[in-house]
């Protein structure tokens, strides 16, 4: 807000004038004229010099609307509802499978967070603890929409309402894709929010959040719609919507409204280096997550639209190695084989640019609606291969268990086991070479961290082993001797590194 426009000493700080204005309380509407000078200098008095008053542009007039939210709170906050969850002191219940993200040293501290609950007290695994979020009622009868990642893995979850009362409420359904979770309490005559259109959203409107940010209940916080369409990691079949709305730990799976007080979004994660708030915040889309809802309402579980293949996104570089104007669409890098892809014909180095019509610039844009599409549906693409644009339709399969791709190993077995503490994928068949070795995605505190793994290693033997995938892989941590260094070979960019890796002794697993 403090940065100045140009370097004359006349030109002033537009934006930061307004914020130093006093505007007398009962000013509704601001009109700023604005005249922009050459090179987009700003004048302090508005008055062009005349060598330059017959080429400037008239003065654009911006007029702002201060907001009143005081009704919109008052008219939605009864159908918001606190939500405290008690469980054991396991992965889940943190930050989404990555302990202690707040650690300055952790290198997963600059990443896109969920936000569940405010810090929980430290102790060993099954110390019992409590983690807070937020949730809103869609219908009279109890139910609620909340994020997954707030009450997974909870051993009870408790509702309580505006009015103070608190109802036990059991999980109807969740979607780790979406991070959409659907609670029922045994409740009648309840408030309820409105659905609203996210479609609708456009860049630069207002809009508000109510939750219970660390627990204080009723808490409204506003901002603007920061952009749309985000894609964050991890999270392909979202397109989040981002925000400047002030979001923190306990606001999780709570409502994001319009200003005609509709809910257009859920709050679910932020961008954080310390844990807070920082200016950026996501919110799933309602739409999405009203089709989630009537899934798990209908089948208890969501089924999504596959094709099976890998995109990459087109750079500049790789827009002129093929002949395109400029960069846009999803490149496929991979096909799987027997896929949906596969059997429509298509091809690694094809450019999707329009999924039914609907265009793709990024590769971001394409997984929404392919997993928002029905399996067994059939689909008109238009790809471009070989400089020349093409229809090709794919009839979409449905997404497997496995093609997710994830195996975590950082929960333990009952026999008491030992684990390193890592989620795991099994490699592409294009990069799987001999059909060894599975990719690191994540690693959190335990042997293989101490050890030196990091995520984007690729893991080729344990103990003198081959790992053939991740379920391989599970089989040889539970054989592994307890306290003692074995061997692990890992491969990293160009080369291949062994670790040594501690396998802890009986008794001291971390939590």
């Amino acid at each position: 807000m403090g940065d100045r426009v140009g370097s004359d000493p006349d030109e002033i700080d537009i934006a930061k004038e307004m914020t130093t204005m006093q505007v007398p309380s009962k000013l509704k509407k601001l009109v700023v004229a604005v005249a922009l000078a050459a090179g987009g200098a700003v004048l302090a008095t508005g008055i062009l010099p005349p060598a330059l008053a017959a080429d400037a542009a008239p003065p654009v007039q911006v007029e702002m609307t201060v907001p009143d939210f005081s009704a919109l709170v008052q008219q939605n906050a009864a159908a918001v509802v606190n939500i405290t969850v008690t469980g054991k002191s396991q992965p889940a219940l943190a930050w989404q499978g990555i302990p202690n993200l707040n650690d300055d040293d952790n290198p997963f501290g600059e990443f896109f967070k969920h936000f569940p609950m405010p810090p929980m007290p430290k102790g060993g695994r099954g110390m019992p603890v409590q983690g807070l979020g937020s949730g809103f009622i869609i219908s009279t009868d109890g139910y609620i929409i909340t994020n997954r990642h707030v009450v997974n893995e909870a051993d009870k979850i408790t509702v309580r309402l505006n009015d103070k009362r608190e109802f036990p409420a059991k999980v109807i359904g969740s979607d780790s894709q979406s991070d959409i979770a659907l609670l029922k309490i045994d409740a009648k005559n309840l408030p309820t929010v409105t659905i609203g259109n996210a479609g609708a959203l456009k860049v630069g409107q207002w809009v508000f959040a109510i939750g219970a940010p660390f627990g204080l209940e009723r808490t409204a916080t506003k901002g603007i719609v920061s952009a749309l369409g985000r894609s964050l990691p991890n999270d392909t079949y979202v397109p989040f919507i981002q925000t400047d709305v002030p979001i923190n730990p306990g606001n999780s799976g709570g409502p994001l409204f319009d200003l005609t007080g509709k809910v257009v979004g859920i709050n679910s994660q932020i961008f954080s280096r310390s844990g807070g708030y920082m200016g950026l915040s996501f919110a799933i889309p309602v739409d999405v997550a009203m089709d989630v809802v009537a899934q798990l309402k209908a089948d208890g579980h969501v089924t999504r639209g596959w094709m099976g293949i890998t995109l990459q996104e087109v750079t500049q570089d790789l827009a002129r190695s093929f002949n395109l104007d400029q960069p846009h669409g999803a490149l496929i890098a991979e096909v799987g084989q027997d896929s949906p892809a596969a059997k429509a014909g298509l091809k690694a180095g094809d450019i999707i640019v329009a999924y039914a019509d609907k265009p793709i610039n990024d590769s971001a844009d394409l997984p929404p609606l392919v997993g928002s599409t029905k399996p067994g549906t059939s689909k008109a693409l238009t790809v471009i291969r070989d400089g020349k644009e093409r229809e090709i339709a794919v009839t979409l399969g449905q997404l497997p268990d496995k093609d997710q791709r994830e195996l975590a190993l950082n929960d333990v077995p009952d026999d008491g086991s030992p684990r390193l503490n890592v989620v795991v994928a099994d490699l592409p068949a294009g990069q799987r070479g001999a059909g060894e070795g599975v990719l690191v995605q994540q690693v959190g505190p335990g042997a293989a961290a101490e050890a030196g793994v990091q995520p984007g290693d690729i893991l080729l033997s344990l103990n003198n082993q081959k790992i053939k995938d991740a379920a391989h892989l599970r089989q040889l941590v539970r054989e592994l001797p307890r306290g003692k260094r074995v061997p692990l070979l890992v491969k990293r960019d160009q080369g291949s590194l062994y670790l040594a890796v501690e396998i802890p002794a009986a008794g001291k697993q971390p939590g």
